[in-house]
């Protein structure tokens, strides 16, 4: 009996365990900061503290809003594009990873993201 309730408690630690270390490592690409004094800087913080939180239609709005307030900003581009890739709107996604990675030649961080990759078909 104390053997099996042992396992039974290790299996459910290893599951938790499991779990967590997903959970921290996270699926999602991380949303990124515009530059300071950026015309999109207010909207695209508050679409990041709304992503972060999973909460994507509010998120694409603020996006959406920093996307039309500087429609040069690679970062509100990648993180509109990551809203709608985690919305299921992929080709509406694409777009806007093509758009970040033609803006942001000089962002490695857009350049050298996988997902973004992923969508334009990029190695």
């Amino acid at each position: 009996m104390h053997r099996l309730l042992g396992a039974a408690t290790l299996a459910i630690c290893l599951m938790f365990i499991g779990g967590q270390a997903g959970a921290d490592m996270g699926t999602a690409a991380p949303a990124l900061k515009t530059a300071a004094g950026s015309k999109a800087e207010a909207h695209n913080a508050k679409g990041i503290e709304h992503y972060n939180q999973g909460h994507w239609d509010v998120a694409k709005k603020h996006f959406m809003e920093a996307a039309k307030a500087d429609p040069r900003s690679a970062e509100t581009h990648y993180n509109l594009a990551l809203t709608l890739d985690k919305s299921g709107d992929h080709k509406g996604a694409t777009e806007h990873f093509k758009t970040a990675y033609d803006l942001g030649k000089n962002n490695p961080e857009i350049q050298n993201s996988g997902i973004l990759k992923a969508h334009l078909k990029l190695k």
